[in-house]
């Protein structure tokens, strides 16, 4: 089996984050879904599990924190051109995110926007050549 990521997120409204992240290109999983959770595959090894607050807490033993507020994490999303990053951003926003909540970044060989889910959580989609990548430093 391969080694695989489950990104719990706590969410306000199921629903409405359940539509965002299939408008940003996962589908749900039914089988690990349920009235307090949604499983949403991005891909073979990576998931986003969306839970309700109620549901989150009997994970957490620390209170759920404000993503509007403070950033716990970022979520870098790796994509295959400049304009899948583009594509994703422009669906974030229009699936109830808020795309550019800080300037993109062009570095030539990288390009990279943020937004945010409904609730408060960064995404970083990232495009990058790493032909044209630096050499690592001191080499």
């Amino acid at each position: 089996m391969p080694r695989m990521i489950f990104v719990n997120l706590p969410v306000k409204d199921l629903a409405a984050a359940t539509r965002f992240y299939e408008a940003i290109g996962c589908k749900k999983n039914e089988q690990f879904s349920d009235e307090n959770s949604a499983s949403m595959v991005w891909s073979d090894t990576i998931t986003f599990q969306l839970l309700t607050h109620d549901h989150f807490r009997s994970f957490a033993t620390k209170p759920i924190a404000n993503a509007r507020e403070a950033v716990g994490m970022l979520i870098a999303l790796s994509r295959d051109s400049r304009q899948e990053v583009d594509t994703i951003t422009q669906a974030a926003a229009a699936a109830g995110g808020k795309a550019d909540i800080r300037d993109p970044q062009d570095m030539g060989f990288m390009y990279v926007r943020t937004f945010e889910d409904p609730d408060g959580h960064v995404f970083e989609p990232a495009w990058m050549d790493m032909q044209a990548a630096p050499a690592a430093p001191g080499e």
